[in-house]
């Protein structure tokens, strides 16, 4: 783990093991299979999931009291997920998404919801699970969703429509934002669970992507989908608060996620720098290529450290929003900058697909757009001044 200031931070013999297994998996299972999942553009790599099922890396996030890894600090899920993104960008992001769907839960739910729908998300044959928050007509600004959630007797009835949910249609289980008084903004968002086959749940066709295609992305439309009261999270008009939350957490793992794919096109850039012989001597010795390299490296230790900031902030329970989206903010233009170096670096073969550069750099995209577009972060961070 020479390649992370591990001097400053120390980690504990536990999160060095799963350090080092996400590395080893990342390098021997993810990156070889990364340039087929994205040729296969619409089609969920159920192999590599339960591949990391069987190891823990799918259910390393949650409590030990609901069969879990344990990792529950906001730390330790960076540090994984900053490895599997080494290997594949979408990929490391698609086996670690359970944690998204159990941030709400934790944050709002009681401790029977808790055992009931968190409990399947441990072992080998784990679903895969989504939270459904965007519309058509809802993006950055969560709280103008027009989904609704009627009360009727023994529950809620769901009508509208989610687009660009994660894993829709290939998941088993959901959490769904809905407004429970539509006359509200924030104040009457309200959060519920529902299962993939829930009468009055329909989803849209695959949704063709630039990059990131590990993870495949579909509408999903409610006609009077009913949802039993006890399936709601918290209480009405509390779910906006469940994912403010689940977003500070979100936007600091993206962040590792981020620096991720930034470290995998540095450190391919330096090494074909190394071998690439222009003018009589290795590319790395031609100062405007070092100097590239340079920047490369210095961005990606400040995406890090200001990610790891922001997950030591939260796991010693201090308000993070500010240092989280800065944090998102830094490591996704970080991530974005040195993909785009390394394709430069590699010149005319960085263009090419037989190279993984051009992937990494159309897969780096969305991190300035998912969780909050840069523009949002920006917005978050001046409103904490």
């Amino acid at each position: 783990m020479s390649d992370l200031p591990t001097e400053l931070v120390p980690f504990t013999p536990e999160q060095r093991g799963i350090v080092e297994l996400t590395r080893a998996f990342a390098l021997e299972e993810i990156r070889p299979r990364a340039r087929s999942v994205d040729e296969a553009d619409v089609e969920t790599p159920w192999d590599l999931w339960r591949k990391a099922a069987k190891v823990g890396i799918t259910g390393f996030m949650l409590p030990e009291e609901y069969g879990g890894g344990g990792f529950t600090d906001v730390f330790t899920q960076c540090l994984v997920q900053e490895e599997l993104c080494v290997g594949d960008l979408g990929i490391g992001n698609l086996l670690c998404s359970n944690g998204f769907f159990a941030d709400p839960l934790l944050a709002l739910g009681t401790e029977e919801q808790k055992r009931t729908w968190l409990t399947p998300l441990t072992g080998p044959d784990t679903p895969m699970t989504a939270l459904a928050t965007t519309e058509p007509g809802a993006g950055s600004d969560a709280a103008s969703i027009v989904t609704t959630a009627t009360r009727t007797d023994g529950g809620y009835l769901l009508n509208g429509q989610k687009a660009w949910i994660s894993n829709a249609g290939e998941a088993e289980q959901y959490v769904v934002f809905a407004k429970t008084d539509p006359a509200q903004r924030s104040r009457g968002v309200t959060a519920f669970l529902l299962g993939k086959d829930t009468t009055g749940v329909t989803f849209g066709e695959p949704m063709r992507k630039m990059g990131q295609r590990a993870i495949v992305c579909r509408e999903i439309f409610f006609a009077d989908a009913f949802v039993p009261e006890e399936n709601r999270l918290g209480r009405d008009g509390q779910g906006f608060h469940g994912l403010m939350r689940t977003f500070d957490i979100s936007r600091a793992v993206l962040g590792a996620a981020a620096t991720g794919v930034a470290r995998a096109a540095y450190e391919y850039a330096r090494d074909y720098a190394r071998t690439r012989q222009q003018f009589g001597k290795p590319i790395v010795e031609h100062q405007a290529v070092a100097f590239r390299l340079a920047d490369m490296r210095t961005r990606i230790e400040q995406a890090r450290l200001m990610t790891w900031r922001a997950a030591k902030r939260l796991d010693a329970g201090l308000t993070a929003t500010t240092e989280a989206a800065m944090a998102k903010l830094t490591a996704s233009e970080t991530a974005a900058y040195c993909t785009w170096a390394a394709v430069q670096t590699l010149g005319g073969w960085g263009y090419s697909r037989e190279y993984p550069v051009e992937q990494w750099m159309r897969d780096a995209r969305l991190e300035e757009i998912e969780e909050g577009t840069s523009d949002i972060m920006r917005l978050v961070i001046s409103r904490g001044l």
